[in-house]
Order: C-alpha cells, then sequence, then structure tokens
C-alpha cells in the first residue's frame, strides 16, 4: 500500500505544475499555434489580442475572450480566430486569442 501511494505522489510531483489548452503538448516547452474559428467574412488586416496568464499553476489571471481579442483592434466583423499557447516547465504559462477581421 506504501509503495501505491509513494508511486502516486512521485507522479504528482512529476506531473508539470500548469499547462495551456493546445492540441499538443511539450514536457518541458510547448510554443503552438492553432486554428480555433472561422466564419463567412472576408479576410481583413486588423489583429486583436486578449491573453490569459498563469504561474506555477497556482495564480492565473487576463482575460482571453474572443470579445477583447476584437475590442482591442477595433474589429467589429471577425474572419477567423487562432489561438496560441506558450508554456515553460508548467511554470509560466499564456494562453492567446488573435482575431483577425475588419
Amino acid at each position: 500500500m506504501k509503495k501505491i501511494l509513494f508511486c502516486l505522489a512521485a507522479g504528482a510531483f512529476l506531473c508539470s505544475c500548469g499547462v495551456t489548452k493546445s492540441p499538443v503538448i511539450g514536457l518541458l516547452y510547448t510554443d503552438v499555434v492553432s486554428g480555433k474559428a472561422v466564419t463567412s467574412n472576408k479576410l481583413a488586416t486588423k489583429v486583436g489580442i486578449s491573453t490569459a496568464t498563469a504561474f506555477l499553476g497556482l495564480i492565473a489571471t487576463g482575460d482571453a475572450s474572443y470579445q477583447t481579442a476584437a475590442k482591442n483592434a477595433g474589429i467589429t466583423k471577425i474572419s477567423h480566430v487562432d489561438e496560441r499557447s506558450f508554456t515553460i516547465f508548467g511554470l509560466y504559462s499564456t494562453y492567446e486569442t488573435i482575431v483577425y477581421g475588419e
């Protein structure tokens, strides 16, 4: 029984502290951009970004919503949306929503 508890505890310590949503996750480092949503609106030149950040998997703050990203660039018609996930050793993570439109 002690061995099972030790293995569970060791597994918990070996897991990264904080990870972000991503199609793929690297154990030591993640920096991935992926597509999220597409509309029938034409492609445009405006780009808006919104960000949420986490530290040690203990503290997370930010607003990575579509609405905030569009508002940051003055976008009223969204063309498509991408997301970017970035993590280093599970200690520092960011998640960005990238909105394109006019």
